[in-house]
Protein backbone atom coordinates (compact mmCIF):
# COMPACT_ATOMS: atom_id res chain seq x y z
CA UNK A 1 0.00 0.00 0.00
CA UNK A 2 1.46 3.67 -1.19
CA UNK A 3 0.01 6.60 1.34
CA UNK A 4 0.45 10.22 1.07
CA UNK A 5 -1.01 12.72 3.56
CA UNK A 6 -1.58 15.77 2.23
CA UNK A 7 -2.98 19.18 4.78
CA UNK A 8 -6.11 20.94 2.79
CA UNK A 9 -7.36 23.86 4.66
CA UNK A 10 -7.60 22.91 8.44
CA UNK A 11 -7.96 18.96 7.66
CA UNK A 12 -6.08 15.88 5.93
CA UNK A 13 -6.91 13.75 2.77
CA UNK A 14 -5.16 10.81 2.71
CA UNK A 15 -4.46 9.40 -0.41
CA UNK A 16 -3.93 5.89 -0.62
CA UNK A 17 -3.06 3.24 -3.66
CA UNK A 18 -4.95 -0.08 -2.65
CA UNK A 19 -6.00 -3.31 -3.89
CA UNK A 20 -9.37 -3.98 -4.60
CA UNK A 21 -9.43 -6.63 -1.76
CA UNK A 22 -8.70 -3.70 0.63
CA UNK A 23 -10.98 -0.57 -0.75
CA UNK A 24 -14.24 -1.27 1.88
CA UNK A 25 -12.35 -1.55 5.57
CA UNK A 26 -14.30 0.76 7.22
CA UNK A 27 -14.18 1.72 11.02
CA UNK A 28 -17.70 3.28 11.08
CA UNK A 29 -20.72 1.52 12.46
CA UNK A 30 -22.85 3.77 9.98
CA UNK A 31 -22.21 4.00 6.60
CA UNK A 32 -24.14 4.84 3.41
CA UNK A 33 -22.70 4.12 -0.16
CA UNK A 34 -23.58 5.84 -2.90
CA UNK A 35 -22.73 3.82 -6.47
CA UNK A 36 -24.20 4.28 -9.95
CA UNK A 37 -25.84 1.43 -11.78
CA UNK A 38 -22.35 1.01 -13.59
CA UNK A 39 -19.98 0.94 -10.31
CA UNK A 40 -22.90 -0.57 -8.06
CA UNK A 41 -22.27 -4.04 -10.43
CA UNK A 42 -18.12 -3.75 -10.02
CA UNK A 43 -18.14 -4.50 -6.23
CA UNK A 44 -21.56 -7.73 -5.62
CA UNK A 45 -19.70 -8.00 -2.16
CA UNK A 46 -19.52 -5.22 -0.43
CA UNK A 47 -20.00 -4.34 3.19
CA UNK A 48 -23.46 -4.50 4.83
CA UNK A 49 -23.86 -1.13 4.63
CA UNK A 50 -27.22 1.33 3.87
CA UNK A 51 -26.59 1.96 0.09
CA UNK A 52 -27.95 5.21 -2.94
CA UNK A 53 -27.86 3.61 -6.23
CA UNK A 54 -28.38 6.53 -9.41
CA UNK A 55 -28.18 6.17 -12.70
CA UNK A 56 -24.80 6.76 -14.24
CA UNK A 57 -23.48 10.17 -16.27
CA UNK A 58 -23.72 14.10 -15.99
CA UNK A 59 -27.80 14.18 -16.15
CA UNK A 60 -27.55 13.19 -12.43
CA UNK A 61 -25.76 15.51 -11.22
CA UNK A 62 -28.46 17.62 -10.15
CA UNK A 63 -30.49 18.42 -6.75
CA UNK A 64 -33.02 15.58 -6.67
CA UNK A 65 -29.70 12.78 -6.57
CA UNK A 66 -28.66 14.95 -3.85
CA UNK A 67 -32.16 15.24 -2.07
CA UNK A 68 -31.93 11.47 -2.99
CA UNK A 69 -28.91 10.97 -1.07
CA UNK A 70 -29.99 12.75 2.28
CA UNK A 71 -33.35 11.06 2.34
CA UNK A 72 -31.96 8.01 2.38
CA UNK A 73 -29.30 8.74 4.94
CA UNK A 74 -32.31 10.48 7.38
CA UNK A 75 -34.29 7.70 6.84
CA UNK A 76 -31.64 5.14 7.66
CA UNK A 77 -30.51 6.92 10.80
CA UNK A 78 -27.38 8.23 10.01
CA UNK A 79 -25.85 10.55 12.82
CA UNK A 80 -22.89 12.72 12.15
CA UNK A 81 -20.81 10.43 13.35
CA UNK A 82 -21.46 8.38 10.14
CA UNK A 83 -19.79 8.29 6.71
CA UNK A 84 -20.76 9.12 3.20
CA UNK A 85 -18.71 6.79 1.07
CA UNK A 86 -18.41 7.79 -2.99
CA UNK A 87 -17.75 4.98 -5.06
CA UNK A 88 -17.41 6.00 -9.06
CA UNK A 89 -16.13 8.47 -11.14
CA UNK A 90 -16.47 12.32 -11.12
CA UNK A 91 -20.03 12.54 -10.86
CA UNK A 92 -20.81 10.16 -8.01
CA UNK A 93 -17.68 11.70 -5.94
CA UNK A 94 -18.53 14.88 -6.52
CA UNK A 95 -22.42 14.44 -5.37
CA UNK A 96 -21.34 12.04 -2.66
CA UNK A 97 -19.17 14.89 -1.13
CA UNK A 98 -21.76 17.29 -1.36
CA UNK A 99 -24.38 15.52 0.27
CA UNK A 100 -21.61 14.51 2.82
CA UNK A 101 -20.41 18.38 3.38
CA UNK A 102 -24.52 19.25 4.36
CA UNK A 103 -25.46 16.80 5.73
CA UNK A 104 -26.11 17.60 9.63
CA UNK A 105 -23.39 20.15 8.49
CA UNK A 106 -20.84 17.46 7.86
CA UNK A 107 -19.71 13.90 8.59
CA UNK A 108 -16.85 12.17 7.60
CA UNK A 109 -15.94 11.26 3.49
CA UNK A 110 -13.92 8.77 1.89
CA UNK A 111 -14.15 8.98 -1.84
CA UNK A 112 -13.36 5.51 -3.92
CA UNK A 113 -13.09 6.44 -7.67
CA UNK A 114 -13.42 4.15 -10.26
CA UNK A 115 -12.28 5.92 -13.16
CA UNK A 116 -8.90 7.75 -14.54
CA UNK A 117 -10.47 11.04 -14.31
CA UNK A 118 -11.94 11.03 -10.85
CA UNK A 119 -8.52 9.00 -9.59
CA UNK A 120 -6.62 12.38 -11.37
CA UNK A 121 -8.61 15.30 -10.19
CA UNK A 122 -12.20 15.00 -9.14
CA UNK A 123 -11.96 12.64 -5.89
CA UNK A 124 -9.17 14.79 -4.74
CA UNK A 125 -9.15 18.45 -3.30
CA UNK A 126 -11.78 18.95 -2.25
CA UNK A 127 -15.00 20.40 -4.39
CA UNK A 128 -18.33 19.19 -3.98
CA UNK A 129 -21.36 20.15 -6.09
CA UNK A 130 -23.87 19.50 -8.72
CA UNK A 131 -25.03 21.34 -12.03
CA UNK A 132 -27.53 23.87 -12.04
CA UNK A 133 -29.55 25.12 -14.11
CA UNK A 134 -27.76 24.01 -16.70
CA UNK A 135 -24.26 25.27 -16.01
CA UNK A 136 -21.61 23.30 -14.97
CA UNK A 137 -20.83 23.17 -11.57
CA UNK A 138 -22.58 25.93 -10.19
CA UNK A 139 -23.85 24.64 -6.65
CA UNK A 140 -20.97 22.78 -3.93
CA UNK A 141 -18.84 23.40 -1.10
CA UNK A 142 -15.02 23.03 -0.30
CA UNK A 143 -15.23 19.81 2.10
CA UNK A 144 -11.90 17.41 1.31
CA UNK A 145 -12.50 13.84 2.02
CA UNK A 146 -10.72 12.11 4.27
CA UNK A 147 -9.59 9.25 2.37
CA UNK A 148 -9.28 9.09 -1.39
CA UNK A 149 -8.93 4.93 -1.98
CA UNK A 150 -7.12 4.76 -5.65
CA UNK A 151 -7.09 0.84 -7.56
CA UNK A 152 -5.30 1.24 -10.43
CA UNK A 153 -6.72 -2.60 -11.56
CA UNK A 154 -10.16 -0.83 -11.93
CA UNK A 155 -8.91 1.39 -14.94
CA UNK A 156 -8.80 -2.29 -16.93
CA UNK A 157 -12.62 -1.80 -16.67
CA UNK A 158 -13.00 1.48 -18.36
CA UNK A 159 -14.51 1.79 -21.85
CA UNK A 160 -11.57 3.56 -23.89
CA UNK A 161 -13.72 6.69 -23.83
CA UNK A 162 -13.88 7.31 -20.51
CA UNK A 163 -10.20 6.03 -20.01
CA UNK A 164 -9.18 8.67 -22.59
CA UNK A 165 -11.69 11.55 -20.58
CA UNK A 166 -9.17 11.06 -17.47
CA UNK A 167 -5.84 11.56 -19.68
CA UNK A 168 -6.80 14.62 -20.50
CA UNK A 169 -6.62 16.33 -17.02
CA UNK A 170 -3.43 14.58 -16.61
CA UNK A 171 -1.93 16.11 -19.51
CA UNK A 172 -3.39 19.49 -17.58
CA UNK A 173 -1.28 18.52 -15.18
CA UNK A 174 1.79 17.77 -17.41
CA UNK A 175 1.14 21.63 -18.44
CA UNK A 176 0.70 23.17 -15.29
CA UNK A 177 3.78 22.06 -12.83
CA UNK A 178 5.68 18.69 -14.10
CA UNK A 179 6.67 18.49 -17.85
CA UNK A 180 7.74 14.52 -16.68
CA UNK A 181 3.94 13.60 -17.77
CA UNK A 182 3.98 15.60 -20.67
CA UNK A 183 7.75 13.61 -21.56
CA UNK A 184 5.87 10.19 -20.46
CA UNK A 185 2.45 10.56 -22.18
CA UNK A 186 4.90 11.70 -25.58
CA UNK A 187 7.46 8.91 -25.11
CA UNK A 188 5.41 6.09 -23.41
CA UNK A 189 3.14 6.60 -25.52
CA UNK A 190 1.70 2.81 -26.29
CA UNK A 191 2.64 2.14 -22.98
CA UNK A 192 -0.01 4.41 -21.61
CA UNK A 193 -2.72 3.39 -24.38
CA UNK A 194 -2.10 0.10 -22.93
CA UNK A 195 -3.06 0.72 -19.53
CA UNK A 196 0.06 -0.50 -17.96
CA UNK A 197 0.39 -0.57 -14.12
CA UNK A 198 3.76 1.21 -13.47
CA UNK A 199 3.01 3.65 -15.88
CA UNK A 200 -0.32 4.90 -14.81
CA UNK A 201 0.62 4.27 -11.31
CA UNK A 202 3.69 7.22 -12.12
CA UNK A 203 1.24 9.27 -13.91
CA UNK A 204 -1.29 9.32 -10.77
CA UNK A 205 1.29 9.94 -8.49
CA UNK A 206 2.66 12.74 -10.18
CA UNK A 207 -0.67 14.47 -11.22
CA UNK A 208 -1.84 14.23 -7.59
CA UNK A 209 1.44 15.76 -6.36
CA UNK A 210 0.50 18.51 -8.87
CA UNK A 211 -2.78 19.04 -7.63
CA UNK A 212 -1.47 19.26 -4.42
CA UNK A 213 0.63 21.57 -4.28
CA UNK A 214 -1.69 23.93 -5.48
CA UNK A 215 -4.72 22.94 -3.22
CA UNK A 216 -2.60 22.98 -0.02
CA UNK A 217 -1.36 26.29 -0.37
CA UNK A 218 -5.30 28.03 -1.80
CA UNK A 219 -8.01 25.70 -0.10
CA UNK A 220 -10.91 27.63 -1.63
CA UNK A 221 -9.51 28.96 -4.77
CA UNK A 222 -8.97 32.80 -3.72
CA UNK A 223 -5.91 32.97 -6.28
CA UNK A 224 -3.42 30.38 -7.17
CA UNK A 225 -5.85 26.79 -6.99
CA UNK A 226 -7.71 28.95 -10.19
CA UNK A 227 -4.57 27.84 -12.42
CA UNK A 228 -5.74 24.20 -12.18
CA UNK A 229 -8.72 25.45 -14.38
CA UNK A 230 -6.55 25.82 -17.51
CA UNK A 231 -8.91 24.54 -19.99
CA UNK A 232 -12.21 24.48 -18.26
CA UNK A 233 -13.52 28.08 -18.46
CA UNK A 234 -13.61 27.03 -22.46
CA UNK A 235 -14.47 23.42 -21.63
CA UNK A 236 -17.19 24.07 -19.08
CA UNK A 237 -19.13 26.07 -22.20
CA UNK A 238 -18.77 23.40 -24.56
CA UNK A 239 -20.00 20.89 -22.16
CA UNK A 240 -22.97 23.13 -21.39
CA UNK A 241 -23.49 24.30 -24.91
CA UNK A 242 -23.63 20.55 -26.56
CA UNK A 243 -25.78 19.70 -23.12
CA UNK A 244 -22.98 17.98 -21.40
CA UNK A 245 -23.92 15.10 -23.54
CA UNK A 246 -21.60 14.57 -26.95
CA UNK A 247 -17.78 15.57 -25.42
CA UNK A 248 -17.03 14.41 -22.49
CA UNK A 249 -14.94 16.29 -19.57
CA UNK A 250 -11.76 15.21 -20.93
CA UNK A 251 -12.16 15.95 -24.12
CA UNK A 252 -13.26 19.25 -23.47
CA UNK A 253 -10.67 19.92 -21.27
CA UNK A 254 -8.17 19.24 -23.81
CA UNK A 255 -10.15 21.52 -26.50
CA UNK A 256 -10.52 24.17 -23.92
CA UNK A 257 -6.47 24.35 -23.15
CA UNK A 258 -5.80 24.16 -27.18
CA UNK A 259 -8.66 27.42 -27.60
CA UNK A 260 -6.51 28.97 -24.25
CA UNK A 261 -3.15 28.57 -25.82
CA UNK A 262 -4.49 29.89 -29.30
CA UNK A 263 -6.02 33.07 -27.27
CA UNK A 264 -2.51 33.68 -25.74
CA UNK A 265 -1.26 33.29 -29.17
CA UNK A 266 -3.07 35.84 -30.63
CA UNK A 267 -3.07 38.15 -27.48
CA UNK A 268 0.97 37.56 -27.73
CA UNK A 269 1.57 36.56 -24.69
CA UNK A 270 2.34 32.55 -25.77
CA UNK A 271 4.86 31.76 -28.08
CA UNK A 272 3.50 29.68 -31.04
CA UNK A 273 6.10 26.88 -30.49
CA UNK A 274 4.07 26.04 -26.79
CA UNK A 275 1.50 25.68 -28.79
CA UNK A 276 2.40 23.35 -31.30
CA UNK A 277 4.14 21.54 -28.75
CA UNK A 278 0.92 21.22 -26.50
CA UNK A 279 -1.14 20.31 -29.82
CA UNK A 280 1.45 17.94 -31.19
CA UNK A 281 0.58 15.96 -27.96
CA UNK A 282 -2.99 16.24 -28.04
CA UNK A 283 -3.53 15.02 -31.53
CA UNK A 284 -0.86 12.04 -30.81
CA UNK A 285 -3.83 10.62 -28.77
CA UNK A 286 -6.33 11.48 -31.07
CA UNK A 287 -8.11 14.40 -29.40
CA UNK A 288 -10.60 16.82 -31.27
CA UNK A 289 -9.23 19.65 -31.33
CA UNK A 290 -11.74 21.48 -33.73
CA UNK A 291 -14.88 23.06 -32.29
CA UNK A 292 -17.56 20.97 -33.32
CA UNK A 293 -20.02 21.37 -35.94
CA UNK A 294 -23.33 23.38 -34.89
CA UNK A 295 -21.51 24.67 -32.04
CA UNK A 296 -21.09 28.63 -32.73
CA UNK A 297 -18.87 31.19 -31.26
CA UNK A 298 -21.79 33.11 -30.20
CA UNK A 299 -23.26 30.45 -28.14
CA UNK A 300 -20.07 29.57 -26.04
CA UNK A 301 -19.37 33.32 -25.63
CA UNK A 302 -22.83 33.27 -24.07
CA UNK A 303 -22.04 30.13 -21.90
CA UNK A 304 -18.95 31.71 -20.73
CA UNK A 305 -20.57 34.44 -19.38
CA UNK A 306 -22.17 31.97 -17.34
CA UNK A 307 -19.04 31.14 -15.40
CA UNK A 308 -18.50 30.80 -12.10
CA UNK A 309 -14.73 32.20 -11.70
CA UNK A 310 -15.62 35.69 -12.67
CA UNK A 311 -13.87 38.61 -10.75
CA UNK A 312 -15.40 42.02 -10.91
CA UNK A 313 -18.08 40.53 -13.41
CA UNK A 314 -15.18 39.45 -16.20
CA UNK A 315 -14.31 36.07 -16.67
CA UNK A 316 -10.89 35.24 -15.69
CA UNK A 317 -9.15 32.47 -18.27
CA UNK A 318 -6.15 30.59 -17.25
CA UNK A 319 -3.76 31.04 -19.50
CA UNK A 320 -0.02 30.39 -20.49
CA UNK A 321 2.89 31.48 -21.58
CA UNK A 322 5.20 28.48 -21.17
CA UNK A 323 5.34 25.30 -19.28
CA UNK A 324 4.76 25.63 -15.87
CA UNK A 325 4.39 29.93 -16.43
CA UNK A 326 0.38 30.09 -16.13
CA UNK A 327 -1.42 33.15 -15.22
CA UNK A 328 -5.02 34.44 -15.10
CA UNK A 329 -6.48 37.45 -17.51
CA UNK A 330 -9.23 38.35 -19.47
CA UNK A 331 -9.73 37.58 -22.74
CA UNK A 332 -11.40 40.23 -25.49
CA UNK A 333 -14.29 39.26 -27.48
CA UNK A 334 -12.70 40.26 -30.57
CA UNK A 335 -9.83 36.91 -29.45
CA UNK A 336 -12.96 34.94 -29.03
CA UNK A 337 -14.58 34.56 -31.87
CA UNK A 338 -11.76 33.96 -33.58
CA UNK A 339 -10.33 31.30 -31.37
CA UNK A 340 -14.03 29.71 -30.73
CA UNK A 341 -14.89 28.97 -34.78
CA UNK A 342 -14.52 25.46 -36.47
CA UNK A 343 -11.14 26.49 -37.65
CA UNK A 344 -8.23 26.41 -35.43
CA UNK A 345 -4.94 29.02 -36.14
CA UNK A 346 -2.65 26.68 -37.69
CA UNK A 347 -4.89 26.13 -40.49
CA UNK A 348 -6.41 30.19 -40.84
Amino acid sequence: MKKHIFKIGNKETVVMFLEISELFNFNYKNIIAVFDTNTRKLFPAVLPVTEFVLNPGEITKNWLSIEGILTKALTSGLARDSLFVGIGGGVICDMTAFAGSVYMRGTDIILVPTTLLAMADAAFGGKTGIDFLGYKNMIGTFTPAKEVRVCIDLLNTLPEKEYMNGLGEIFKHGLLRDRKILTILDTKYASVLNRDRDVLTELLERSIFVKAWYVEQDAVEKGLRAHLNLGHTFGHALESVSGFSSVSHGEAVVWGIIKALESGVLMGVTPPSWLEEVRAIAEKYSYNLITPAGITPESLIAALKKDKKKKDSSVQFVLQREQGETFLSPVERSVLLKVLGKRIIRES
